[in-house]
């Protein structure tokens, strides 16, 4: 089998996530993932990665500028770490995606 029948067969892993995270329970786990990532590590950077393959697979940036009533360029420049982003983009991007921040006790 040459390497163009193979490519053909198979599907990419951005592909296949991209389908899982158009389901919003399995966005909701993948996202509660990178926020306990990013309790540990402190990489915002991952925790925005995640966010915006959320957003690419549940409409992309359009979708989430209209649900949100934000303006698309903003919205693009977070994503693209054009600008830097405040808790306020957080909530707004978490709520245009059907989330809300939720508080738990921590454990020690």
């Amino acid at each position: 089998m040459n390497t163009e029948t193979i490519l053909k067969q198979t599907t990419s892993f951005r592909d296949d996530l991209l389908k899982d995270l158009a389901d919003t329970e399995f966005a909701m786990y993948y996202l509660e993932a990178a926020l306990a990532d990013y309790k540990e590590d402190g990489n915002t950077e991952a925790l925005w990665v995640a966010l915006r393959d959320v957003v690419e697979a549940q409409g992309g940036i359009g979708e989430l500028a209209q649900r949100t009533e934000a303006n698309p360029q903003h919205l693009n420049d977070i994503f693209t770490s054009k600008q830097k982003p405040h808790l306020d983009n957080l909530q707004s991007i978490l709520s245009g995606l059907g989330f809300q921040i939720r508080l738990d006790f921590a454990e020690n």
